[in-house]
């Protein structure tokens, strides 16, 4: 999820391993904990010079179960050494500090998996990208009830039974929210698969996964042979159905498709994305049609494209220069959550 989500997570991690002993101290550093694994993208574009390969990357090893066990050893030996000096000398031990560590570095990976994005939670045994797609990478409705109650939390003494009150309660607001969108998902799978159906739509398999800063608002997506089928359904739809379904094509004779980057982009997108030619220009347009599109007529608006350009043997990624979606597709966009 975003990076201020993963702070507030990981604060809450250090208030329960540390508060007692160290107060406030214990949120800053577990918000640092928090912000470990996504150090992955500052990473990959160093280690690589290419934008897919560095793209790749994230969510990757830094993610996974296995660094989360072994990054609390380092930094949490790292921390215990820098801190226990002075008057703070015997206030904390090793063991604390590991275990702030693996708090706010193991939730974060979990966290990320329940978003479109995927993780790879088992590298280096696997990089199958763990994936539950039932609440969007940024939701205001999981994150700012979690942050007020950590900012309440922080004005209590260390020792006060208000101060885990108020961490506790941010805890389980959370993640009765995540719960309602499990359940979200679960009926709104059901709801694209009918709606499908309904529409004699032959497909080989389908995703869903809420719209950007919401989880009323839902997308799908149906792969067939020939092109895709994608479709918008609100909670607040006075019928339980998806009204309009588009079709958009693959588009897949515009590259080699078995060129090891675009084998590495498919993965990426987990085969769902279609490829558009560009004006006057010899590269392409890649959407990842994971995400859905902002404007819910208008299948060329996804929010997550970006344009290929060949480099002799590489395809590369074109940093993106282009012009901010117009507020016409956002109007669309609003005006679809409440519904139709």
């Amino acid at each position: 999820m975003d990076s201020l989500t993963q702070i507030v997570l990981g604060a809450a991690c250090g208030e329960i391993a540390l508060g007692k002993k160290i107060g406030n101290r214990a949120l800053l550093f577990g918000a640092i904990g928090g912000t470990i694994p996504d150090l992955d993208v500052f990473i990959g574009s160093w280690l690589y010079g290419n934008e897919i390969d560095a793209m790749a990357f994230h969510r990757g090893f830094m993610h996974s179960i296995v660094f989360a066990i072994l990054a609390p050893f380092l930094f949490g030996w790292i921390t215990h050494k820098l801190y226990n000096t002075g008057k703070r000398i015997r206030t904390t031990n090793l063991k604390d500090w590991i275990w702030l560590y693996f708090l706010s570095i193991f939730t974060h990976p979990l966290l990320d998996s329940f978003t479109p994005y995927g993780t790879q939670l088992f590298l280096p045994f696997s990089d199958y990208r763990v994936a539950f797609n039932n609440i969007s990478v940024v939701d205001p409705l999981y994150t700012l009830p979690f942050l007020v109650c950590l900012i309440i939390a922080m004005f209590y003494n260390r020792k006060k039974a208000r101060r885990k009150w108020w961490t506790h309660a941010g805890i389980l607001v959370s993640s009765a929210y995540m719960i309602f969108t499990i359940g979200n998902k679960i009926h709104v799978d059901s709801v694209f698969k009918e709606s499908f159906d309904k529409a004699d739509v032959s497909y080989n398999r389908f995703s869903t996964q809420p719209t950007i800063l919401n989880n009323i608002l839902w997308y799908g997506i149906a792969e067939t042979d020939d092109d895709y089928k994608v479709g918008f359904y609100s909670l607040l739809d006075s019928k339980v159905e998806v009204d309009t379904i588009l079709s958009i094509p693959k588009n897949r004779k515009l590259l080699d498709v078995n060129h090891a980057d675009i084998k590495t982009l498919t993965w990426f997108s987990n085969g769902y994305y279609n490829l558009m030619s560009m004006d006057s220009s010899k590269n392409v347009k890649y959407l990842d049609l994971r995400y859905p599109l902002l404007n819910p007529d208008d299948v060329n608006t996804s929010v997550f494209s970006f344009e290929l350009k060949k480099e002799g043997d590489r395809w590369d990624m074109v940093p993106f220069n282009g012009a901010p979606p117009s507020k016409e597709d956002f109007k669309k966009f609003k005006e679809r959550i409440y519904g139709k």
